[in-house]
């Protein structure tokens, strides 16, 4: 199934199923993403969901960002351990709907109680020592990323420098980042957990650092440099009431 450009609000999120389960604000986003082929990744779908193909492939996204105020419901974030930095590896997913997903490798986060929390409800976080980068000032302000793992010696380092002067707009760059809601597996069952929030405002950006090892270590293999480099200043978003996917 094919994402309907005829559709004028393809890229804006659908209305959120109540009730609200959390609200948290994802700030500095940089988003790297590289083609991969499709039957690399068909393997990491939870039952029943394959892997979306965006341009005529697959993709597999290295994502960094400051989560802020995290809480439960809405409008209700937990101190300190609501805010923390994360850098995921990603995938793209669509349920036998048509509903279109990420399904996360690996979501690495510097608080523990978080790591534990998540990975009971079948999210795959992994305890990490992380923490934003930030150099330069104005025209010249780059921002990026730094995890290391404490068990198996995985990391990341990476850095972007935005066009200030540019939006992006194309529709390979939405199609990359307007994703709203994630496949996952919990309990045998396959679970899509919506998600809201306004459209990210997106710039271009230029890589000026990368060392990564996190998507070696989640068995993801590509080659040279990311072919989409975005970075966001942020957006407000909530997650809703998650549902089962039936399998086919």
């Amino acid at each position: 199934m094919s994402t309907d450009y005829q559709d004028p609000a393809w890229h804006l999120a659908p209305e959120l199923p109540r009730p609200v389960i959390m609200d948290q604000y994802w700030a500095d986003a940089v988003f790297l993403h590289w083609r991969i082929d499709v039957r690399a990744v068909a393997a990491y779908m939870p039952p029943g969901v394959v892997p979306d193909e965006v341009d005529g492939s697959s993709w597999v996204g290295l994502i960094g960002f400051r989560m802020i105020g995290a809480g439960l419901g809405r409008g209700l974030p937990v101190p300190y351990f609501g805010s923390f930095t994360e850098i995921n590896v990603r995938l793209y997913s669509r349920g036998p709907d048509g509903t279109r997903g990420v399904v996360f490798v690996t979501l690495d986060a510097s608080r523990l109680a978080v790591v534990l929390a998540a990975r009971a409800g079948g999210i795959p976080y992994v305890w990490s020592r992380c923490s934003p980068l930030a150099h330069g000032t104005g025209t010249q302000q780059e921002y990026g990323y730094a995890v290391e793992r404490y068990r198996n010696q995985a990391g990341s380092r990476f850095a972007v420098r935005p066009d200030p002067e540019a939006t992006a707009e194309d529709t390979l760059s939405l199609e990359l980042t307007a994703r709203f809601g994630l496949h996952s597996t919990l309990g045998g069952r396959t679970l899509y957990i919506p998600n809201t929030h306004t459209p990210w405002p997106l710039r271009p950006a230029t890589l000026t650092e990368f060392d990564d090892g996190l998507l070696a270590a989640a068995g993801l293999r590509v080659e040279g440099p990311p072919e989409s480099v975005l970075f966001s200043p942020g957006v407000q978003t909530q997650f809703g009431k998650p549902r089962v996917v039936p399998r086919p």
